[in-house]
């Protein structure tokens, strides 16, 4: 849980913490590190670094909560406390609980870096993630009581017998089992690892041998809904990724930049680092801003009715939060460009207008209808947003990861789905067959549906 207190510090502050700012070139580091392993012992060095990195991190944010817990007493912060690094008061908590959400916030990035490991190992499979993923996430590694068991497990498979072993708690998607380990003969094989090989996890055994049924077999996946299903879409997977590579190029340098997007979407990125080197003043960021996103609007067809009409994902402290977002360091990108979206240095948001979009949609022969503008009222989980029809009388069929069938074989969208097409910058003519797929097939229970080729879009 997080000790973060709006009235405590802002973005601002955190992204000019100089523990923030010295994440950025480790990142980089890292990132290039992940993109140049080409054997098992470049990918165990590999995680051997993101190890070192994020423990530390995670002591330091353990002491720190400390601290804040004992000041909060009307006690001392302890003697062996790191030393805050942002120049605040010492004596008072707020200092303390700010420096503990600072260390939060680099072990998710540090864990970002590890989540692109994962889907780089597993093949740009998205089935691995969407089954290892179902669980709650299981906390900071620091203190664990099962961590040196974990290690001498991981270094055993590794040295002696010369498998390649992923340690999950170096991911944020991978939450069901503690490793997962390729002997180069068979499919990968998830484990739970047990300090006391006497003792019996039934149930997250269970959810592993669900999970690897699920991705191989093709059966339920983890939990305790028996008709929720992987379903494959038999269609390629195709992005305009390439104009959010252009956009940031374009905002490393000129601080901002906004385009539209074919599919009626507006981008828009901002690289803070751009706008200290120009020196802008606040009045000159938002007024160049201002105008940036009011012409890509317009030139996008969407910025009638913005306020009421239209919705929006961003990049902004998104980092690690939810285990089926793809990481920004397997995005085609330059490894600083993805550091700095991990970051926060840049951020990118993605904006579409509801209206438009259903019209979008009608045109490729999908009859779509909005259901409730999300401009002035912050979406529910789970609450509809849009739904897509399909002529026929068929019995109901929920589809979670985004979608739920209703009677007469309608689509119910909820934002999760519309995220997706917002944030990895789908095609359009993509996005409307994936949804003609499921339509068309029919298939009784709750399918999540995955694209092929996923490994010729992500790095």
């Amino acid at each position: 849980m997080s000790l973060f207190h709006a009235d405590s510090y802002s973005l601002d502050d955190m992204v000019r913490h100089p523990r923030h700012q010295a994440m950025q070139p480790v990142l980089v580091q890292l990132i290039q590190q992940l993109r140049d392993c080409e054997t098992v012992e470049a990918g165990v060095d590999f995680q051997r670094a993101v190890l070192t990195r994020l423990l530390d991190v995670e002591k330091d944010r353990w002491e720190f909560k400390r601290a804040a817990t004992r000041m909060r007493k009307g006690k001392q912060a302890p003697a062996e406390a790191p030393e805050p690094q942002s120049g605040r008061d010492l004596s008072d908590v707020a200092t303390w609980r700010f420096e503990h959400d600072v260390c939060e916030r680099l072990a998710r990035q540090l864990r970002s870096v590890g989540d692109a490991l994962a889907w780089r190992v597993f093949g740009f499979h998205r089935p691995f993630i969407l089954a290892l993923c179902r669980n709650q996430s299981p906390g900071p590694m620091y203190g664990k009581a099962g961590l040196p068991a974990e290690l001498e497990h991981f270094e055993r498979a590794c040295k002696e017998d010369g498998a390649f072993a992923l340690l999950h708690d170096l991911t944020n998607c991978l939450r069901i089992g503690d490793m997962t380990v390729w002997d180069g003969v068979n499919p990968p094989r998830t484990e739970e690892i047990k300090t006391n090989p006497k003792n019996s996890r039934s149930v997250q055994l269970r959810r592993i041998n669900q999970a690897r049924a699920a991705v191989l077999d093709g059966g339920p996946l983890p939990g305790d809904n028996a008709s929720e299903l992987l379903y494959d879409l038999d269609l390629p997977l195709r992005t305009h990724l390439d104009v959010l590579r252009d956009a940031l190029e374009r905002a490393a340098s000129d601080g901002v930049y906004a385009t539209p997007v074919p599919g009626c979407r507006a981008l828009f990125v901002v690289d803070q680092y751009a706008c200290a080197e120009q020196g802008l003043s606040s009045e000159q960021f938002n007024e160049r801003h201002q105008h940036a996103v009011d012409g890509a609007l317009q030139r996008a067809g969407i910025a009638a009715g913005r306020e009421d009409y239209n919705i929006h994902v961003t990049s902004l402290d998104s980092t690690a939060r939810d285990p089926l977002r793809v990481p920004w360091a397997n995005y085609p990108l330059h490894p600083v460009a993805c550091a700095r979206l991990i970051g926060d240095y840049a951020v990118a948001t993605v904006e579409t207008s509801g209206p438009v979009l259903t019209r979008l949609l009608q045109a490729t022969g999908l009859d779509a209808r909005w259901v409730r503008p999300p401009g002035k009222v912050d979406l529910q989980q789970g609450e509809v947003i849009m739904e897509i029809h399909q002529q026929e009388r068929l019995r109901s069929v929920a589809l979670p990861g985004g979608l739920t069938m209703t009677p007469g074989w309608t689509l119910q969208m909820r934002r999760s789905e519309l995220d997706r097409y917002l944030m990895e910058l789908l095609q359009p003519g993509t996005w409307a067959a994936g949804i003609k797929h499921v339509l068309a097939a029919r298939t009784a229970g709750q399918p999540w549906p995955h694209y092929r080729n996923e490994h010729e879009i992500w790095v």
